[in-house]
């Protein structure tokens, strides 16, 4: 697998997320997010540190885990958006990760296609 710039960029800012997962966990205050999902939230984030370090290298795996954890990582801040009494502030940074988790998959995903 070439590392591009493109990938470059995306394994380094799915690198962030995941150190922003992981470090975040002793900061919640156990009800906005939720004990359950912030322990997820970053174990996700170690798989996403993982893969990285794994796809900067070149393995094909490594991506698969950046893209699969960072999937489901943002799949963690939906209920945000649909669940009564999260603060506006929590939801402006479920939305942001939300976005930002897009973007990174969407980068690292193009490195997958078989070159031929």
């Amino acid at each position: 697998m070439k590392r591009s710039r493109l990938l470059a960029a995306g394994l380094v800012l799915s690198g962030l997320l995941g150190l922003i997962d992981v470090v975040t966990l002793p900061f919640g205050d156990g009800e906005h997010p939720p004990f359950t999902v912030a322990v997820a939230g970053a174990v996700l984030g170690l798989i996403t540190l993982v893969g990285v370090v794994l796809a900067w290298r070149g393995s094909r795996a490594g991506a698969v885990a950046v893209i699969v954890s960072r999937l489901l990582s943002g799949l963690t801040a939906v209920p945000a958006f649909f669940a009564g009494g999260v603060p506006a502030e929590a939801m402006a940074m479920a939305a942001a990760g939300v976005v930002l988790t897009l973007g990174c998959i969407a980068l690292v995903a193009p490195a997958l296609r078989p070159r031929g």
